[in-house]
């Protein structure tokens, strides 16, 4: 008698294939979130609004608004109205397996809006306000949906690789679609365009790129049903809500995450700080031009990209937590250097954008995967929406210490320097967390290393 063969496991082949899918969405999306939101549009719309200025203010909801003060306010806006969308529709993600169709239409809808900026010209800003906010809040609810979706593509072992390689990916895109950006407006009048004309075509083009490169993610990836989703009475939408109230009654079940989460939102908010005010300080106390400011941002980009990879190798051998606590340490000693570096030194500024572009990688890519670790299976996107939230919409924590120090002391070296301390108290939170305990609560499988 005939023993029956085995049946081969295809499923790391079938892993395999959604991952390499699943890295395309962070290569489409970096394309806004660098040449967009990272550097051409608050300069344009600053500068449309002055077009449109009546004694220097601009009338916003019947106030009257700086032009300088303008994008500020849209971020603010924008990350209050994320804090209040995005976790019921983590909940909504959870009991759906429309996953990978959540995450393409919100990307479609959110490029769709960013290519609407190409119209903003003249003294039309309030077309840029709304647009820009639309497309803040689609790419911040496509990315809970791809970060949703990487537990399921992934083994417990394999996350911390899938998710640097996805951030790897993510640091090319943006930079290579923002170096084409600086050669553009750089030389604009080589190209025979003006300046605004030449700002317009790169704001489209990062639309076009989201756009176009979302489709490999929604062709790539598969639909997987919900996992242990809670029964809630009502209807999809009725039950998601259901479900977000149920998780926020039940946060105390998971201390472990939610240790995370508070150490997630010290430290990231350092890290944000220091990306959003690097060209100040540069430009305002080291005595640099803009353009060499906009440079040092590319060096960033491409640093980040081995970042990313080797902080996941490393994490490999000693642990996502570990490597993190690191990278933490590296930080703590960029913004102390802000108090030494020479002005008008530009080695030692290509020395500190080198430093910030390996760390800024490898822990952002790191801290996704690990809290991956501490998520309950059937509710991925939902603590997704809330580590989003201590991403965005608490944003506002490092800045506003930034902008006391500065207002107090008249230097932007000390108000850099005093985010160390977001990064000593993310980091002794981190120490707190238990991992073992962390992934027990969480009901998922321990890796390799932890």
């Amino acid at each position: 008698m005939n023993a029956t063969p085995p049946i081969a496991d295809l499923g790391p082949l079938n892993r395999a294939r959604e991952q390499k899918a699943w890295f395309f969405y962070d290569w489409a999306n970096s394309a806004f979130a660098t040449t967009i939101a990272g550097v051409l549009f608050a300069p344009y719309l600053i500068a449309v609004a002055e077009e449109a200025a009546v004694d220097g203010r601009v009338s916003v909801l019947g106030a009257g608004i700086d032009p300088d003060a303008l994008p500020a306010f849209v971020i603010t806006a924008s990350t209050i109205l994320s804090a209040i969308i995005l976790p019921p529709l983590g909940a909504l993600a959870d009991r759906t397996a429309r996953k990978k169709d959540l995450l393409a239409g919100f990307a479609w809808a959110g490029a769709a809006a960013a290519a609407v900026l190409f119209f903003m010209t003249g003294d039309n800003w309030q077309i840029g306000v709304v647009s820009f906010i639309v497309a803040n809040l689609c790419f911040a609810a496509s990315t809970v949906f791809n970060d949703a979706i990487l537990p399921i593509i992934s083994t417990e072992s394999e996350r911390d690789r899938v998710s640097s390689r996805g951030w790897a990916m993510g640091y090319v895109g943006g930079g290579l679609l923002l170096a084409l950006n600086f050669v553009l407006v750089s030389f604009h009048d080589s190209f025979g365009l003006s300046q605004g004309l030449a700002v317009r075509i790169s704001l489209l083009s990062a639309a076009v790129w989201w756009a176009a490169f979302t489709f490999i993610p929604f062709r790539g990836l598969t639909n997987h049903p919900p996992r242990a989703v809670e029964r809630v009475e009502g209807g999809l939408v009725a039950s998601s809500f259901g479900q977000l109230w149920s998780t926020l009654r039940e946060l105390r079940r998971y201390p472990v995450a939610l240790t995370f989460l508070l150490a997630y939102l010290f430290f990231n908010d350092g890290i944000q700080t220091v990306i959003a005010q690097a060209s100040v300080f540069g430009v305002e106390e080291l005595g640099f031009e803009q353009g060499t400011m906009l440079a040092i941002y590319l060096l960033v980009q491409f640093v980040a990209v081995g970042g990313a990879l080797f902080f996941g190798a490393v994490a490999r051998r000693y642990g996502a937590k570990q490597v993190i606590l690191a990278g933490i340490a590296v930080w703590m000693l960029i913004v102390t250097a802000a108090l030494v570096i020479p002005a008008e030194q530009l080695v030692w500024l290509i020395v500190l954008g080198v430093a910030i572009g390996v760390v800024l990688g490898g822990t952002q890519a790191l801290a996704r995967s690990y809290f991956s670790l501490l998520i309950p299976r059937g509710k991925e996107a939902e603590f997704f929406s809330f580590y989003h939230l201590m991403d965005r919409g608490t944003s506002w924590f490092g800045t506003l210490t930034f902008g006391i120090v500065v207002q107090v002391t008249g230097s932007f070296r000390p108000a850099v320097f005093a985010l160390v301390i977001f990064f000593l108290v993310g980091g002794l939170l981190l120490l707190r967390v238990d991992t073992e305990r962390g992934i027990r609560d969480a009901g998922n499988e321990r890796p390799v290393t932890v």
